[in-house]
């Protein structure tokens, strides 16, 4: 039997303002990628989603990103290779205090936003981030774009990997997202999510925008959080995936 796990990024809300459903979207996944405060979050929404993830017996994983709160860590940033790893242990060492609080550990690390899709194909970036990783703990596992230089520079130092696939974006032909900026980049359409998500897992194969075939390693499957269709996306996923005969499980088990 296949298996993959299903993720989701949560615990984006902060301040007064709320941000995804959380407590509806949980019960359907195997694993969350909880903000830390810079792109998205603060303390009391950390510590609440973490709580939130004890409950339904989900993974906790920290989800750092660029400090740049008005654009939800999506806009790209000049950084050094040793800069970004301190912003990396910065962050992921709040959640762990978090989870240590609630009698956790941590089970991965997955950057956010331009952070995540710079490291994808910046090398030194994609080191600098993943020794800040392993100089706080070794076996935490690094997730990231399937196919891309970070797991490459990640099994290098010597981290765990988990290659990440999106249900709701879509891809060029190099197996890269499609930027956010043009149109049918995120996908809303269920039915399509639920399609291209089964493919992936059972396949390892997903059709890019362009409507070429191209191969793609699924350990993860993700939902973003703050899409508008994300409680209906997980739901009909996993039930689709069970229906697949592919189990759905967290990293770590």
């Amino acid at each position: 039997m296949n298996a993959v796990d299903l993720n989701c990024d949560l615990g984006e809300s902060y301040g007064c303002y709320t941000i995804g459903m959380d407590e509806a979207v949980i019960p359907y996944v195997t694993s969350v990628n909880v903000a830390c405060g810079w792109h998205a979050g603060d303390p009391l929404i950390m510590d609440k989603t973490v709580r939130l993830a004890k409950m339904h017996g989900v993974a906790v994983g920290a989800h750092p990103g660029f400090p740049d709160l008005m654009g939800f860590g999506r806009r790209p940033m000049t950084v050094s290779s040793e800069e970004a790893g301190a912003y990396v242990k910065y962050q992921v060492g709040a959640l762990m205090a978090f989870a240590k609080g609630q009698g956790l550990t941590l089970q991965h690390v997955k950057p956010h936003g331009a952070l995540y899709n710079m490291a994808a194909r910046d090398e030194a970036l994609a080191r600098g981030i993943c020794e800040g990783i392993a100089s706080l703990d070794e076996n935490l596992i690094f997730m990231g774009l399937a196919g891309s230089v970070m797991l490459e520079v990640a099994e290098q130092i010597g981290l765990k990997t988990a290659s990440e696939v999106f249900a709701d974006r879509a891809y060029n032909d190099d197996g890269s997202l499609v930027s956010r900026r043009l149109p049918g980049a995120v996908i809303h359409d269920s039915k399509l999510a639920v399609e291209r998500a089964v493919k992936m897992a059972k396949e390892g194969k997903v059709v890019s925008i362009n409507g070429k075939e191209i191969s793609i390693k699924a350990d993860s499957i993700c939902v973003h959080g703050d899409n508008e269709q994300a409680v209906k996306l997980v739901r009909d996923i996993r039930q689709a995936l069970k229906a697949a005969d592919i189990e759905v499980r967290s990293l770590k088990q």
